[in-house]
């Protein structure tokens, strides 16, 4: 950890790059267009196309098995500051910008004061994610359709 930055708590830095992963390109880019001066970075590792082996359990609780590959993306940054805090980046999909800002607004967030960043950006996301999450359930509650066996008694007859 270079000097001037204080570490962040693991689950933290978890939450905040499961969120920066899961948003949209324009949320990202919204937010560096509302930085003001944006900030200077460079790239540690230019971004970066592959896969990853996606792994399931059977019942969820089963044997784990290789279920396919997925396309990643993965990107590094190092802000041009005085604290040179690095920022990492893997997302879903083929989208270099998209891995490049969220590598940016991870090394950001480490920063001694990121709260602006923080509550304006990650909090947009979480409603986004949420309102994303309630409409898949209203959609689903919508067409759910209840099934019950009727169990017969056969008569010795």
């Amino acid at each position: 950890m270079p000097d001037g930055l204080i570490a962040p708590s693991h689950n933290a830095r978890q939450s905040w790059m499961a969120l920066l992963a899961r948003a949209t390109r324009g949320e990202l880019e919204t937010a560096l267009s509302n930085l003001t001066p944006p900030p200077d970075y460079t790239l540690l590792r230019a971004p970066e196309i592959g896969l990853a082996m996606v792994r399931g359990r059977a019942g969820g609780i089963g044997n784990a098995f290789n279920l396919g590959e997925m396309t990643m993306t993965r990107c590094a940054v190092r802000l041009d500051d005085e604290t040179h805090p690095d920022g990492l980046s893997y997302v879903v999909g083929r989208d270099t910008r998209h891995a490049e800002l969220a590598a940016l607004f991870d090394a950001l967030l480490q920063l001694p004061r990121p709260t602006r960043i923080a509550d304006e950006l990650l909090g947009d996301i979480r409603r986004r994610i949420e309102a994303e999450r309630r409409a898949r359930t209203a959609e689903t509650a919508a067409t759910r359709v209840d099934f019950f066996t009727l169990v017969r008694e056969q008569g010795g007859e």
